[in-house]
């Protein structure tokens, strides 16, 4: 997945309005407006970065003389103070710039290396951490790219690139079987249909549907397994609910295609990464 640039120009607009309005004033009375300077950027735990285009992005929408140098690539492992980037410019522009960049730089980064966590625990299998749409309104884009960048599939986008029928359009519709119908005849069969099933009986019945990926929610591993015998490859299976690092392996194991992670962006913990003037 490639970063959206447009997407994050206007959430760098946005930070801007909400973080400086009018202006930094404790910086433009304290700061020379002539005054030039460097700053480094440090990983102050060991993680997975994401997002130094935005951060680029950030102080270039001040200043597009600010010259960013990353020091490491997207996607890229990092250990404890390691420096990611230097930033050379004015010494308002990266002091007004710097927690607008950061905040936009550590969620990625935090966002990336959980994913990592994840897609470690898949080794040697072939199951796919995929994210979900829970993630921080407005920054789907961007949190989307943070888990490919660590390693992770990306799902749907939105409501309108994929049919996902879940319980509550089920139960509207009658069956399984009927959602599917109904939902087949209004849309091209490029779009993918996905099932969202609770029982050995709803996977028979999506099975019986033809439709393309079966969500099996919140199977137990002997179940999920007895899913995935079943299925036996008429469709992909996905496994979701309740995961965590610890289970993944074993869910991996059962011999599904994806498993579906809502923690990986819904409940993230910032990578804690540093800026300080060095000239």
């Amino acid at each position: 997945m490639k970063l959206n640039l447009e997407d994050a120009s206007y959430l760098i607009h946005i930070a801007f309005d909400e973080d400086v309005k009018e202006g930094d004033i404790t910086t433009q009375n304290i700061v020379p407006i002539d005054r030039s300077t460097t700053a480094t950027m440090q990983a102050k735990e060991a993680g997975i970065i994401a997002g130094l285009e935005v951060a680029k992005e950030v102080f270039k929408y001040q200043n597009d003389e600010v010259i960013f140098y990353p020091m490491v690539e997207d996607g890229q492992w990092v250990d404890k103070g390691e420096v990611i980037a230097t930033i050379t410019g004015p010494y308002g522009v990266l002091l007004t710039s710097e927690r607008i960049a950061l905040n936009f730089l550590q969620r990625m980064s935090g966002i990336a290396t959980e994913t990592h966590k994840y897609v470690k625990g898949t080794e040697g299998t072939k199951a796919k951490i995929l994210d979900t749409r829970k993630t921080l309104p407005a920054y789907r884009s961007l949190d989307k790219y943070a888990v490919y960048a660590g390693g992770g599939t990306n799902h749907r986008f939105g409501l309108f690139d994929m049919v996902m029928i879940k319980d509550n359009h089920i139960k509207m519709a009658g069956s399984i079987t009927k959602a599917v119908n109904q939902v087949r005849c209004h849309i091209p069969n490029s779009i993918k249909i996905e099932v969202e099933t609770t029982n050995f009986g709803e996977v028979q019945e999506a099975v019986a549907a033809e439709v393309d990926i079966i969500m099996l929610d919140n199977m137990d591993n002997n179940l999920t397994r007895k899913c995935v015998e079943f299925v036996n490859g008429r469709a992909k299976v996905e496994a979701s609910g309740n995961m965590t690092v610890d289970r993944i392996e074993s869910v991996a194991k059962t011999g599904v295609d994806f498993i579906s992670v809502g923690a990986i962006t819904h409940s993230v913990k910032a990578l804690d990464i540093s800026m300080n003037i060095i000239d």
